[in-house]
C-alpha cells in the first residue's frame, strides 16, 4: 500500500488526531495508542526495507526496529536509546557524489546543530531534569536534522526519507517536552512521532515532487544550521530576561556555535569559489565551442556550391554568402542592403516576389523553383532557387534563400534527352523517341492504319567480335543510310540499341504497306558493305505487327517482337507478320520459367563476379554479383535468356532474394572490406517490404551495410516517385550504399539526382565504347563524371574494353572501372585467387 494523497493534509491530520488523543485521552489509552502505531511503523518499515536493496534496505530497517524498540511498553528507557542508535543508519542512506569541501561542511553542520541542541534543550529544561534522557533526545534531534540537511535531489526515497527526518525530530522534541514537565504533549509528541514514521514508510513515490522542490531543498540545507542557531540563541536570551542565571552550558555552546560558524562560512566562501571558477570554465568552454561551430558554419556557407541569403520580407537583402561571387559573379556587398526582387529584374523579380508571397503567410514553408539568373559576366544561368519562411524563428527573423547554378547540369540533362530520343552513332530516332513517335502514330490513326517492323541483323555479334565495335559501328551506320535512304522522312526510321532498327508505317493498308517495306529493306541490305577495305554482307530479320491485332502500343511492340524472333528461328533474312499462333513461343518461355523454378531447388544457378578497379590506387576496390544458369540441358544459359522470363512470372523476387543473400555470404567469407555491388530490378523494388527484406539478408548474413551497393536503373525512379523515394530512404537508413545503373540510358532527370539519396553513378557502356573517338562523345562522359563530383557521388565506368578507355578515365576523375579489359566475371573460385594473386596487370593509378 502506497499513499497518494496530498502528503500536507496528510500530516496535519496525523498531527491534529495525535494531539486530541494525548490531551483528551488517559495515559494508559495513549500509551496503548502509542504502541500499537510504533508497531505498525515498524511493521511497514521493514516491509519497505524487504523492497530495497544495499544501504536502502539497512536504513528502513533502521527505522522499523527503532520504532518496534522505542514503542515496546517496558522498554521505554532502554528502547529509547536503542532507536537513536538505529537512526544512525539515516547516514548510510546512498547519496550523489560530494566533493571534499562539502563533506566537511556536512560534519560542521552536524556539530553546530548538535551544540545548538544543547543549549536549546538546557535553556528550556529544569537543571535537574537535564540527564542521560534529555542528552539522548538532543542526539536523535541532531541525528535528525543532520540527516535531512544531506537529503537532496538524487537520494532514493527522497520525500519519505525526508518524513522519516522529521518523525524522528517529533520524537525527539517529545522527549524533550516529557522531561520537562509536559507529560501530555510528550505523549502526543510520541504518538505523532510513530504515525508520521509508519505514513513515511508507506508513502508513494512521487518524482515530480522532488524536481520541483530541488531549489528549496538546496535552500534549507544551506540555511537550517543558522536556523537552529538563531534558536538557541533566543531561547537563552529568554531565559536571560525572565531573570536566569548565565550558564556555563551556554556560554560554552554559543563559543562552539561562533567558531564552527566562521569555519562553515569559510568553506561555503572556498565552495563559491570553486563553482564561480567552475561556472567560469564552463561559460569560457561554451563560448569556444560556439565560436568553433560559428567558424565552421561560416566556412561551409563560404565554400558552399550553393549562394546562401537572408531577406526580409520585402526581399531586402540583409545578409548574403560570400559564395555568391564564386557562383555568380558579384561581390555580397553589392547585394547586401538592395531588393533582390529589383536587382533580378522585372520578369524574375515577380516570379521571386510571387515565391516570397506563397511562403510569407505560412511559418516553415517552402518552394523551390528555376529562374533564369545573369551572372556578372553576362551569361544568362539557369538557377534553381530554394525559399523557407524563417520569418518566425527568433535566431534568423528572415527568408532564407538558396540558390544553385544548375546551367551546366541543364545542359548535360538536355543531351541525356536527346541522346534517349536520337541515337548519336547513327542519326535515327531512340528508343524513347520511337515510343513517343509511336504513341502520336496511334493517337491520329484507326488501327487499320498503323503498322511496325522491328529489324535485327543476322550475324551481327559475330561481325562485332571477329572485326571489333569499330567494324561494329560503321557497319551500323550505313545500314542506317540504307533505311533512311529507302525511307525518307517524315516516315519515322530508329534504332532501338545495339543492331536492332523499327519502322512505323502510316497508311489505308498498312499491314500490306509494311510487308512490302520489309522486302525493300531485306533487298537494300543485299548489297555488300564496304567497311575497313572489307565487304560484309548483312541481312536482317524482320517482325511485323499491325495495330489492329493489338490492344496498346505495348501490345503491338510485343507482338512486333515476336514476330523477329520467329523470322530469326527460321532462318533469317526474311520477314514474319505477327499472327496469333506466333504465341507458341510464349509456351516455350513458360517451358523456359518451369525450369527456372526448378533451378531454385536442384542448385543449377550460380553467381559470377566481376571486379571493380579503384583508379585511384589500382586495387580491386569490390566485385558485382552476376548470375548465372547452368541447365542441364541447355548448358549454361545466359542471362538476358531468363532474367526476362523472371520478370515477366515474378520469379525475379526470389531470384534477386537468393543472388543479395548468396553475394553477401560470399562478401563475408573473403573477410575483406570489399563492397559487394548486387543489382535491383523494378519488379524487387515494388514487392513489398525491400527494405525490410534487404534488413533481414544483412541480419542473416552478418554482412557490414556498408559493404552492400545495390544497383538500381533510372527506369526504377520514373514512375511513382513519392512512393519510391520513400523506399529508397529506408534503403539509405539501412546503411547500405545506393547506386544508379546505366545513367544517360533513360530520361536521366536531374531532379531525380537532387531528390533521391543516391551515393554512385555508373556510366554505361554504351558511352564508354565511344571513348577514344569524337571529343563531344568525350565530353559527354567528362560532364557526367563532373555531375556525379558536383552531387558526391562516387562514378563507375562500366564495360572497359581497351586501355585507350580506361586512361581517358582515369584523366577524367573517374573513381572505379569495370570491363572485359580488367576482368571477365569469374566463378568464386578464380575471383578468390584473383583476389589472392591480384590483377594480371598493373593498373596506372590516378595521381
Amino acid at each position: 500500500m502506497t499513499v497518494r494523497r496530498p502528503l500536507p493534509a496528510a500530516i496535519l491530520l496525523v498531527l491534529v488526531l495525535a494531539g486530541a488523543l494525548g490531551y483528551t485521552a488517559a495515559g494508559p489509552v495513549t500509551a496503548a495508542a502509542t504502541t500499537v502505531v510504533a508497531l505498525g511503523a515498524a511493521a511497514a518499515c521493514l516491509i519497505r526495507a524487504g523492497r530495497r536493496r544495499g544501504r536502502m534496505r539497512v536504513a528502513w530497517a533502521g527505522f522499523g526496529l527503532g520504532a518496534l524498540a522505542g514503542g515496546l511498553p517496558g522498554l521505554a528507557g532502554p528502547g529509547h536509546f536503542v532507536m537513536i542508535a538505529l537512526a544512525l543508519t539515516i547516514f548510510g542512506v546512498p547519496a550523489p557524489g560530494r566533493i571534499a569541501l562539502e563533506r566537511i561542511r556536512g560534519v560542521l553542520d552536524t556539530l553546530v546543530i548538535g551544540a545548538s541542541l544543547v543549549a536549546l534543550s538546557y535553556h528550556t529544561l529544569r537543571e535537574q531534569a537535564y540527564h542521560a534522557s534529555a542528552i539522548g533526545d538532543v542526539v536523535l534531534g541532531t541525528v535528525a536534522l543532520a540527516g535531512l540537511s544531506r537529503l537532496r535531489r538524487g537520494v532514493p526515497d527522497l520525500r519519505s526519507l525526508t518524513l522519516a527526518s522529521g518523525a524522528l525530530l517529533t520524537v525527539a522534541l517529545a522527549g524533550s517536552l516529557g522531561h520537562g514537565g509536559h507529560e501530555r504533549a510528550g505523549a502526543a509528541g510520541w504518538l505523532a512521532g510513530f504515525a508520521l514514521l509508519g505514513l513515511a514508510a508507506v508513502l508513494g513515490h512521487t518524482g515530480s515532487d522532488e524536481e520541483t522542490e530541488h531549489d528549496e531543498r538546496r535552500s534549507m540545507t544551506v540555511l537550517l544550521p543558522y536556523a537552529i542557531v538563531v534558536l538557541g540563541l533566543i531561547a537563552g536570551t529568554v531565559r536571560l530576561a525572565l531573570g536566569g542565571a548565565p550558564s556555563t552550558v551556554g556560554s560554552w555552546t554559543r563559543s562552539v556555535c561562533i567558531g564552527l560558524i566562521v569555519v562553515r562560512h569559510v568553506l561555503l566562501m572556498l565552495e563559491s569559489r570553486r563553482l564561480a571558477r567552475h561556472l567560469e570554465d564552463r561559460v569560457a568552454e561554451r563560448a569556444a565551442d560556439l565560436h568553433a561551430r560559428e567558424a565552421r558554419f561560416r566556412a561551409l556557407v563560404d565554400q558552399s556550391s550553393d549562394s546562401m541569403a537572408i531577406l526580409e520580407a520585402d526581399s531586402t537583402v540583409r545578409y548574403q554568402s560570400p559564395s555568391v561571387e564564386r557562383i555568380f559573379g558579384y561581390p555580397a556587398s553589392y547585394l547586401t542592403g538592395k531588393s533582390f526582387c529589383e536587382l533580378a529584374g522585372r520578369k524574375v523579380g515577380a516570379r521571386v516576389a510571387a515565391a516570397i508571397a506563397e511562403v510569407r503567410t505560412a511559418p516553415g514553408a517552402t518552394t523551390t523553383f528555376e529562374v533564369m539568373l545573369w551572372h556578372a559576366d553576362g551569361q544568362a544561368r539557369l538557377a534553381e532557387m530554394t525559399i523557407r519562411n524563417l520569418l518566425t524563428d527568433p535566431y534568423v527573423r528572415g527568408l532564407v534563400f538558396n540558390t544553385r547554378d544548375i546551367s551546366e547540369a541543364q545542359v548535360l540533362q538536355d543531351r541525356l534527352r536527346q541522346e534517349a530520343h536520337q541515337d548519336r552513332l547513327t542519326g535515327l530516332a531512340g528508343r524513347a523517341g520511337f515510343r513517343d513517335r509511336l504513341a502520336e502514330a496511334a493517337e491520329r490513326n484507326p488501327a487499320s492504319r498503323l503498322a511496325i517492323l522491328f529489324l535485327d541483323l543476322d550475324g551481327f555479334k559475330e561481325i562485332n567480335d571477329s572485326l571489333g565495335h569499330d567494324a561494329g559501328d560503321h557497319l551500323l551506320v550505313h545500314v542506317a543510310e540504307r533505311l533512311r535512304k529507302l525511307l525518307p522522312a517524315p516516315q519515322v526510321v530508329a534504332r532501338l540499341g545495339g543492331d536492332e532498327f523499327a519502322v512505323i508505317v502510316e497508311s489505308g493498308t498498312a499491314r500490306d504497306d509494311a510487308e512490302m517495306t520489309a522486302m525493300e529493306i531485306l533487298a537494300a541490305l543485299a548489297e555488300p558493305i564496304r567497311v575497313d577495305d572489307r565487304e560484309l554482307h548483312v541481312s536482317a530479320s524482320i517482325g511485323i505487327a499491325s495495330a489492329a491485332d493489338a490492344g496498346d502500343i505495348e501490345q503491338l511492340q510485343r507482338d512486333a517482337d515476336l514476330a523477329m524472333y520467329r523470322a530469326k528461328d527460321a532462318g533469317g533474312d526474311g520477314y514474319r507478320t505477327y499472327d496469333p499462333s506466333m504465341h507458341d513461343a510464349l509456351t516455350r518461355r513458360l517451358g523456359l520459367a518451369a525450369d527456372l523454378r526448378l533451378a531454385f531447388e536442384q542448385d543449377e544457378l550460380v553467381l559470377h563476379y566481376q571486379p571493380k578497379v579503384d583508379l585511384r590506387t589500382g586495387e580491386i576496390a569490390g566485385f558485382e554479383a552476376l548470375v548465372r544458369w547452368r541447365h542441364p540441358a541447355r548448358g549454361m544459359v545466359p542471362p538476358l535468356d531468363f532474367i526476362g522470363v523472371a520478370e515477366a512470372t515474378g520469379l525475379i523476387v526470389p531470384l534477386g532474394r537468393w543472388v543479395l543473400t548468396e553475394a553477401c555470404r560470399q562478401a563475408v567469407a573473403w573477410g575483406r572490406p570489399l563492397r559487394m555491388a548486387v543489382n535491383l530490378s523494378v519488379r524487387q523494388f515494388e514487392d513489398g517490404d525491400v527494405a525490410g527484406m534487404v534488413a533481414e539478408v544483412l541480419a542473416e548474413t552478418g554482412m557490414p551495410p556498408g559493404q552492400l551497393c545495390l544497383e538500381m536503373t533510372e527506369s526504377v525512379l520514373l514512375t511513382d516517385t513519392d512512393e519510391n523515394l520513400a523506399r529508397i530512404v529506408s534503403l539509405k537508413a539501412l546503411g547500405v550504399v545506393l547506386a544508379m545503373d546505366d545513367f544517360g540510358t533513360g530520361y536521366s532527370s536531374l531532379a531525380y539526382l537532387r531528390r533521391f539519396p543516391m551515393d554512385v553513378l555508373k556510366i554505361d557502356r554504351s558511352f564508354v565504347d565511344r571513348l577514344g573517338g569524337e571529343t563531344e562523345d568525350e565530353a559527354l562522359v567528362r560532364t557526367i563524371v563532373r555531375l556525379g563530383q558536383r552531387f558526391g557521388m562516387h562514378t563507375v565506368a562500366e564495360g572497359i574494353e581497351n586501355e585507350t578507355q580506361l586512361a581517358i578515365l582515369r584523366e577524367m576523375g573517374c573513381d572505379f572501372a569495370q570491363g572485359y579489359l580488367l576482368s571477365r566475371p569469374l566463378p568464386v573460385g578464380d575471383a578468390t585467387e584473383l583476389l589472392e594473386r591480384g590483377l594480371p596487370f598493373p593498373v596506372p593509378v590516378r595521381a
